[in-house]
């Protein structure tokens, strides 16, 4: 299987699919387990996530899977995976369970560690963003970015976790170097969305995430011609990689 022969279209409708189904959940009273980890997981996340690896497997029998709602496969095993999809079924558990609407259905290809096909959709707010390498990237067909700042000297827009904000990326957002800086906080994949998009300049995240969470959105902040950074103490400028041994992320920048 060739990526060129994977069709983003497809991938749009599998992840739209899902999200009709999440949003009969949403809008009924729901039932919420807990994973071993004290994380939240509702009915939502499981129809979602039996919707997107059926379909998936379906079209694309010969790519492996990689979903948070799975068990994960011994890293012997996928390490030698050239290509495999990323899935988040419902990227913002806790922001479905409040009710605000900030959560997402996130599908991503990845090649040799690199995404290079993302699908984010927010079934609420009823926006699609996407984007395949060298293809660009969009949101409701419109292209990334939708807007510039031409003066980050004068303002800055940082976007943040609404459930997850840490001490150490509050921090880093104080000591941003500009005049001015908005905060603008929002729930799951979105805020990696924003920046693609052109509405926040720059989102730290100096707190755990797993690949799962960012590989869909850093696809299409790729695309947007931004990029997801490692942060280190060394300040190496190193983009985020993925299908490591250990799935969590490291910090990261994007902008």
């Amino acid at each position: 299987m060739q990526f060129k022969n994977i069709n983003i279209e497809d991938i749009k409708n599998i992840a739209i699919k899902a999200g009709n189904a999440i949003l009969e959940i949403y809008n009924k009273d729901f039932r919420i387990d807990y994973k071993d980890d004290k994380s939240p997981l509702t009915e939502a996340d499981t129809k979602s996530n039996e919707i997107i690896c059926e379909a998936l497997t379906f079209l694309y029998p010969k790519i492996p899977l990689m979903s948070e709602e799975n068990k994960q496969i011994d890293y012997s095993i996928r390490k030698n995976w050239e290509y495999y999809f990323c899935i988040d079924p419902i990227d913002g558990t806790k922001e479905f369970i409040n009710k605000n609407g900030e959560f997402t259905v996130n599908i991503a290809l990845i090649h040799n560690s690199i995404p290079v096909l993302g699908v984010v959709y927010a079934p609420v707010l009823n926006n699609i963003y996407y984007a395949k390498q060298n293809e660009g990237a969009f949101k409701n067909n419109e292209k990334l970015p939708l807007q510039i700042n031409s003066n980050p000297k004068e303002k800055l827009s940082v976007v943040a976790s609404k459930s997850h904000l840490s001490n150490e990326t509050q921090k880093f957002i104080d000591n941003l170097e500009t005049k001015e800086i908005q905060q603008i906080s929002k729930g799951s994949s979105l805020k990696l969305c924003l920046v693609a998009e052109g509405i926040a300049d720059i989102y730290p995240r100096l707190a755990p995430t797993m690949e799962w969470d960012t590989a869909a959105a850093d696809a299409i902040v790729r695309e947007s011609g931004k990029m997801t950074y490692q942060v280190d103490n060394k300040n190496n400028i190193n983009p985020i990689v993925y299908n490591k041994e250990k799935l969590l992320n490291p910090w990261f920048v994007v902008n």
